[in-house]
């Protein structure tokens, strides 16, 4: 097996210039010049992002708590883990997945760990979502904000495994967190069994 080397210099590409395309309220599109490893030039378009985290919550019956939102970019209501942007770049991820559990699904978190972190679209974006899980759950209220409007719904995570290989679940931060998950979740049981 070859050894990965995500630090090769030869692979760097240099930014020469940039230029703001459009700055938005959440996105910020930015052409830069850049020069290649062979010394040609190019533009690289991408969008700049502040970042986000994602919590999938985990009930004792091993079902998960997910959320139904109307995507207006994919033209869609799709199901996924309670999420949020970060609300400044020195945001900690953590305090942002317990906001987003909070305002999304009402429900608070006793234990709280990560999973991983995700870059989204590294061809076009520099956003990276943070991925938690969360149990000890206790509900309350939910308080989304204002331009949310999101059902609640309880899943067992066996059912969310099967809905990702349908294509029912198509969001990635959801389904990477589902397979994390089940992952930890099901190897722990064969564990216990053994």
């Amino acid at each position: 097996m070859a050894m990965i080397d995500n630090n090769d210099k030869s692979l760097v590409e240099k930014k020469i210039s940039s230029k703001k395309i459009f700055d938005g309220v959440l996105l910020h599109v930015l052409s830069d010049e850049v020069e290649l490893p062979n010394g040609h030039k190019s533009v690289r378009e991408w969008i700049k992002h502040p970042g986000a985290s994602s919590v999938i919550p985990l009930l004792p019956d091993n079902q998960i708590i997910l959320v139904r939102q109307f995507r207006y970019a994919v033209g869609q209501v799709t199901l996924e883990v309670p999420a949020g942007k970060l609300d400044a770049a020195d945001e900690d991820p953590l305090l942002c997945a317990e906001r987003e559990l909070s305002e999304e699904t009402g429900y608070t978190a006793g234990k709280i760990w990560k999973l991983t972190t995700i870059a989204t679209t590294v061809g076009f974006s520099n956003e990276y979502i943070h991925l938690y899980a969360a149990t000890d759950l206790t509900a309350g209220k939910k308080h989304p904000d204002d331009d949310e409007f999101i059902n609640v719904v309880k899943v067992p995570l066996t059912a969310a495994l099967e809905m990702v290989e349908t294509g029912k679940i198509i969001d990635a931060k959801s389904i990477i967190s589902i397979l994390l998950l089940a992952k930890q979740i099901f190897h722990s049981e064969e564990k216990l069994k053994s």
